[in-house]
């Protein structure tokens, strides 16, 4: 497929102006807005495992064939499970976690892709989007948390993850799991209220939790947030995760690199879009 020379440059030159403004003014609003972020506080001490929410979530997501394993074993999500919930056995003997995308503040997957396909809204959810995505995947590598996944068997792959059932949220609804869990788990709102609320708890019912709010300032924060009776080690969650954000480990060293290093990615992705733009003229013909 041929490439106009004059359709590769102006691809070219809109790309570096993205990669070397965008993502910086995107990281900034992310904090001057964080304490207007939403996202849900998941208490595991009133989760009983009865995995209604990955029902949920499936329902919400069209994965009509979903079928919960009998016992089922340790899982992570995949490319049709954005949400699963595990049994650990714990000092407190078997304890729940729910797993799903952390909607991190400031999200690595984010701030590593070259396209922007990977989002994070204003609201807080962290969203893939379809027509940006150019299938490199370094969302994948990036996440602290590996949960971005690929459909591998699909022809037409996405990369799949929880989105905090965006849509639901924006037609003024709040997330499928959230919405039916009959045991009042999984408490959707403004993330700063969120943390109010988790601090009272842990005030209230010391015996009950431990006093940390996991997700507070893990990874720089994130809007998914977790109370827990047992340490978080104890239930598969990294706790020497750094508080520092991994985008804002990474200023220094992009300031270090070499001019030709930072460019290459937008020549790569200036190819990628002056080959889409190609491709549709040849299609209006």
């Amino acid at each position: 497929m041929s490439i106009s020379r004059r359709g590769f440059f102006k691809a070219m030159g809109a790309t570096a102006v993205a990669l070397s403004v965008g993502k910086p003014m995107a990281a900034e609003a992310s904090l001057q807005t964080e304490n207007e972020l939403y996202g849900v506080l998941y208490d595991g001490t009133k989760c009983v495992a009865c995995h209604g929410c990955e029902y949920d979530c499936a329902e919400a997501h069209g994965f009509t064939d979903f079928d919960l394993p009998k016992n089922p074993p340790f899982r992570k999500t995949d490319d049709k499970h954005r949400t699963v919930v595990n049994l650990y056995q714990t000092s407190k003997g078997e304890v729940p976690r729910k797993i799903q995308c952390m909607h991190c503040n400031q999200p690595a997957c984010d701030a590593a892709c070259l396209t922007q396909a990977m989002h994070k809204t204003e609201g807080g959810p962290v969203i893939w989007r379809e027509d940006k995505c150019m299938g490199c995947r370094y969302c994948m590598i990036s996440c602290p948390f590996d949960i971005p996944k690929f459909e591998y068997e699909s022809t037409n792959p996405r990369i799949v993850k929880c989105d905090m059932c965006i849509d639901r949220i924006n037609e003024g609804e709040i997330p499928a799991c959230a919405y039916n869990c009959p045991e009042e788990a999984l408490l959707y709102g403004k993330r700063s209220d969120l943390i109010k609320e988790a601090r009272k708890r842990i005030h209230d019912n010391p015996e009950q939790y431990v006093d940390h709010i996991y997700g507070e300032h893990e990874a720089g924060g994130t809007s998914w947030l977790y109370l827990s009776s047992v340490p978080f080690d104890e239930l598969g969650l990294n706790t020497k995760i750094q508080h520092t954000s991994y985008p804002g480990l990474t200023k220094g060293f992009i300031s270090s690199i070499a001019p030709v290093d930072i460019l290459l990615p937008a020549v790569l992705l200036g190819i990628y879009e002056a080959t889409k733009l190609n491709a549709k003229t040849e299609e209006e013909i």
